[in-house]
């Protein structure tokens, strides 16, 4: 089956935008059905806004912490408790190849 590029139209911003030949082998080999109704650029914005009340997407949440091995002061994506060890980026490192 051979594609061909098509153009279409954003639903939400008007502006044209194409389908290309590839993209649509990629829909069709992961068993999309439907062409994409958004531009490439609504479709990232709508990824980010949807992404950021899920705690998917947008900015971490960073949590400071002392490093258990060396001392540094870090920030770490959770908050530590005391009866647990943090580590820095270094010292996780370290850790963790030495398993």
């Amino acid at each position: 089956m051979a594609f061909v590029d098509k153009n279409l139209a954003c639903r939400d911003c008007g502006q044209e935008f194409a389908f290309t030949a590839g993209e649509q082998e990629f829909y069709l080999s992961r068993g999309l059905r439907n062409e994409p109704s958004r531009c490439p650029t609504c479709r990232t914005a709508r990824r980010a806004q949807r992404g950021a009340g899920t705690g998917q997407g947008g900015e971490r949440q960073m949590f400071p912490a002392v490093c258990a091995s060396c001392g540094a002061d870090t920030q770490v994506p959770f908050e530590p408790r005391q009866e647990r060890p943090v580590y820095c980026t270094a010292c996780y490192s370290r850790t963790r190849t030495s398993r």
